[in-house]
């Protein structure tokens, strides 16, 4: 029985469209307890590559026969491996292509909305890494926010749609993931916008971004609203008097967390008084696009990650506490462990450190840990 390999956009319609899958992830245990191929209805059997090198008799009785079963490990060899054998036994399995290295860089492209000149929004969803990328689009030229490393992507997407990239835009020096967005302005000769408060040991040009400030794209506005909290400098925006960006400040189902620059005693009141106050004096109408996702229970039928602000006021855990100091244990106590190589990323975002490629794939391994929990 022939093995098949699964493309990570397969991976992605099973995950998103709630289709029965089976996984036999063959990492270790650490590996697949920390970070692995979220979806409703994806059921896991974890056992170690090397526990296989016996044979898979042992196995075999623990797989389905009325779902597709699909073998990963972390490059793609040792899956490609185990799922011959399993299919010398004659079970009908599948690989996945690149492995996990290949499903945190994978990004499914969804569009938001139309804008009222006419215009596109787009939302890019790295599935694997809990990240959220835009592109404004309007009259032949188009806007970025906050663009992952992945580039090509936006580079093809431009071409595609018969558009020039203008604006990158990073709503704050991101710790999580090594942004594109320098990249992506440099190849094109778009402004590449930054908070100047995230900026201070940056060794390359920028334009500052400051509260108020509007750049048009065609005949639509992004106006940038200063919302500090996640970063001194995080910096949300208000697209096509619509859309409210939130970049890592509000998620659907939590919060900003404020400590990866080590500051989580000082930027607290920070973003309580972003998301108390600031975002109370916005329309409630906005429809929030965050730039990072925690599970796939946010992700909207559509493969969107988006929900009104008024739903959020209403339903977000992280905006129904009232008392001061009680939201100030909540954020400081309940902060995850921090992102892989965080400290690094931040440097490589800044221009201080520019490892090669396979060292960025290294360093993004893992989890979005952006939120509080």
């Amino acid at each position: 029985m022939p093995v098949r390999i699964m493309k990570p956009q397969e991976v992605a319609r099973y995950s998103i469209d709630k289709k029965p899958l089976f996984i036999l992830d063959v990492r270790n245990e650490d590996a697949f307890t920390d970070w692995k191929i979220e979806g409703e209805s994806i059921e896991y059997l974890n056992i170690p590559y090397f526990d296989l090198l016996d044979g898979v008799d042992d196995i075999k009785g623990k797989l389905p026969k009325d779902r597709d079963i699909l073998v990963v490990c972390a490059k793609e060899g040792s899956s490609q491996m185990i799922a011959e054998m399993l299919s010398e036994e004659g079970i009908k399995v599948s690989y996945l292509e690149g492995g996990m290295k290949a499903w945190s860089e994978y990004l499914e492209l969804v569009k938001v909305g139309t804008l009222k000149s006419g215009g596109e929004l787009y939302q890019f969803v790295r599935l694997g890494k809990g990240c959220l990328s835009y592109m404004v689009i309007d009259a032949g030229k188009a806007a970025v926010i906050d663009a992952t490393r992945m580039t090509d992507v936006f580079f093809n997407f431009a071409k595609e749609k018969g558009v020039t990239i203008e604006h990158v835009f990073d709503t704050h020096l991101h710790a999580d993931h090594i942004s594109g967005g320098r990249v992506i302005a440099e190849a094109t000769g778009a402004n590449y916008y930054l908070p100047s408060q995230d900026a201070e040991e940056v060794v390359f040009d920028y334009h500052k971004l400051a509260d108020g400030l509007c750049i048009t794209v065609g005949e639509t506005s992004i106006e940038a609203v200063f919302s500090p909290g996640h970063t001194s400098g995080s910096t949300s925006f208000v697209v096509d008097e619509a859309y409210l960006l939130t970049g890592d400040i509000l998620f659907i189902d939590s919060i900003g967390r404020p400590d990866l620059a080590g500051m989580a005693d000082d930027w607290v009141g920070d973003l309580r008084t972003t998301l108390y106050n600031r975002y109370q004096q916005l329309s409630e109408d906005l429809l929030v696009l965050p730039a990072h996702f925690m599970e796939m229970k946010e992700v909207n039928v559509d493969g969107s990650v988006a929900m009104k602000l008024s739903t959020l006021f209403s339903e977000n855990h992280g905006l129904q506490v009232e008392d001061e100091n009680e939201f100030r244990t909540l954020v400081t106590e309940n902060l995850p462990p921090q992102p892989n190589a965080y400290q690094e990323i931040r440097k490589t975002n800044m221009g201080v450190l520019t490892p090669d490629d396979e060292t960025q794939r290294e360093m993004e391994i893992g989890p979005n840990r952006c939120a509080v929990r």
